[in-house]
C-alpha cells in the first residue's frame, strides 16, 4: 500500500509506525515540523526541565524504517476528488490513501492584545521566549512581576500554574533575589477549574493549588491585554507575564478547504463509521468530531483503528466500525501529586502521580524503542542546561 500521512503528532507518528511494520507499505509523512512534540511534557520543559522530554526528532523515531519518507512542507490545499495535496512550497502531492492528523492550533478568541503580549508554551520558541523573560526580570533586573498570570484552567493551565512557583523560586535562590512577593494567579472563565473533569476532581485540585500558593479565580473573563496590564471582568491586573493556555481551535487547513468538509458544531470534521471524510481520506485525532477527541490517547486509538482497517482491507477482511474509548485523565499538580479520573474513579496524591509517570513512559514507548523511551522519560527528572542562560553565569 502507498499511504500519505499529513501531520506528525501522536496520531500521525503512530499511524506511520503501525503501517511501517509491513515492508510492502510505502509511507510518506508530510509535516511542517522535524520533531515529534510530546505535549503532556510542555509545562515541565517550560518550568526548567529538559527539552528532551518534549521533542524527539522524527529521524530518531523513524530510524531503520526504510519505507517511511518524511517531507518537510505545510499542507495548504486538498482536492479529494483528484486526490491531490498542495504544499506551501508549491509542490503537489498525489495520494491513494491519506490520513490527516494535523492537530489543533492556538486561538485567542479575538481578545485584544493577547496575540501580542501573552506568552505561550505550545512550541519550543514560545517556551524559550517565556523563560528568557522570567530570567531577565529576576537575574538582570532583580525583580519579580506583580502577578504571574496563567489564563485557562484546563489540564495545561493547572499543570503550569502548579509548577511555576517552584521554578521562579529556584531562579530567585540562584541569583539571591527575595521571592516573598511571588504572586501566581490562575484565571478561568468557566465556573470551576478542570471543567471537563468531575466537580469532585475540581474541588480537590483547587485545594491543592491553593496549598501551593496559587490564587485561583473562576468565572472571570479576560477582556484585553497590553504590555503592563491584563483586564479581567473590567478590572486591571498589573502583569507583564500573562501565559495563555486557554484556547485551541481546529487547524485552519480545514476552514481554508471548507468546501470539501462537513463541520460539526464544535468546528471539527464529521467522519463516517470508518473515520473517513471522503473515499481514501481519513481524519484522525484532534480534528475529527468524535467523542474524546483532543486527547493524546484518542489520537493513538484512532491511528491504530484506521491502520488496522487498512490492513483488513488489503487482506479483503470485513472492516470494523469505529468505537470511541474513554481514556483516563491524569493531571499532575506540583511535584509528587496528581489527580486521576476514569469511569467515575477519582484518585489523587502520590498514587495518581505514579500513574501519570507510568502513563508518560507508555506514551514514549508508543513511538520509541524501549531503551530510548526510558531515556527520554528520565529526562523529566533532569534540569535543563539552559535553565539559566549562559550570559548571566
Amino acid at each position: 500500500m502507498n499511504i500519505t500521512i499529513v501531520g506528525s503528532g501522536f496520531g500521525g507518528v503512530k499511524a506511520a509506525l503501525e503501517l511501517a511494520k509491513d515492508p510492502g507499505n510505502q509511507i510518506t509523512v508530510i509535516t511542517d515540523k522535524p520533531d515529534f512534540q510530546y505535549y503532556p511534557a510542555l509545562f515541565s520543559t517550560a518550568t526548567g526541565y529538559r527539552h528532551l522530554q518534549s521533542w524527539v526528532p522524527l529521524g530518531v523515531i523513524f530510524a531503520g524504517k526504510s519505507n517511511i519518507r518524511v517531507i518537510l512542507d505545510t499542507a495548504l490545499k486538498i482536492d479529494p476528488d483528484a486526490r491531490l495535496i498542495t504544499g506551501e512550497s508549491g509542490k503537489k502531492y498525489s495520494y491513494i490513501t491519506c490520513i490527516m492528523a494535523l492537530g489543533m492550533v492556538t486561538t485567542y478568541f479575538g481578545i485584544k492584545g493577547l496575540d501580542t503580549f501573552a506568552y505561550g508554551i505550545k512550541s519550543s520558541e514560545e517556551i524559550k521566549r517565556l523563560k528568557q523573560h522570567i530570567f531577565t526580570d529576576i537575574a538582570e533586573k532583580r525583580t519579580l512581576d506583580k502577578h504571574y498570570v496563567v489564563v485557562g484552567a484546563g489540564p495545561t493551565g493547572v499543570e503550569l500554574s502548579a509548577a511555576l512557583g517552584a521554578y521562579i523560586k529556584q531562579i530567585c535562590k540562584r541569583y539571591k533575589v527575595r521571592d516573598h512577593k511571588l504572586h501566581i494567579d490562575l484565571i478561568e472563565a468557566a465556573p470551576r477549574i478542570l471543567p471537563r473533569m468531575s466537580e469532585r476532581a475540581s474541588i480537590k485540585v483547587e485545594k491543592r493549588l491553593k496549598n501551593l500558593g496559587v490564587h485561583v479565580q473562576t468565572g472571570k473573563a479576560v477582556e484585553s491585554a497590553n504590555a503592563e496590564n491584563l483586564v479581567v471582568n473590567g478590572k486591571k491586573v498589573e502583569s507583564r507575564t500573562v501565559i495563555w493556555t486557554s484556547g485551541v481551535t481546529n487547524n485552519p487547513f480545514y476552514k481554508n478547504n471548507g468546501e470539501h468538509f462537513t463541520f460539526a458544531k464544535n468546528g471539527k470534521i464529521e467522519v463516517d463509521n470508518y473515520m473517513r471524510a471522503h473515499r481514501g481520506l481519513y481524519i484522525i485525532g484532534d480534528n475529527a468530531s468524535t467523542p474524546y477527541s483532543g486527547l493524546a490517547q484518542t489520537a493513538l486509538h484512532d491511528a491504530i483503528f484506521v491502520t488496522d482497517n487498512l490492513y483488513r482491507r488489503k487482506r479483503k477482511y470485513v472492516q470494523k466500525k469505529y468505537k470511541p474509548v474513554m481514556p483516563p485523565v491524569v493531571v499532575p499538580v506540583g511535584h509528587g501529586w496528581a489527580i486521576f479520573e476514569w469511569h467515575g474513579i477519582t484518585l489523587s496524591g502520590r498514587l495518581a502521580a505514579g500513574l501519570r509517570r507510568m502513563a508518560d513512559l507508555i506514551g514514549y514507548r508508543d513511538i520509541l524503542p524501549f531503551g530510548h523511551a526510558l531515556g527520554v522519560w528520565r529526562a523529566s527528572y533532569e534540569l535543563e542546561d539552559d535553565y539559566f542562560p549562559s550570559t548571566a553565569r
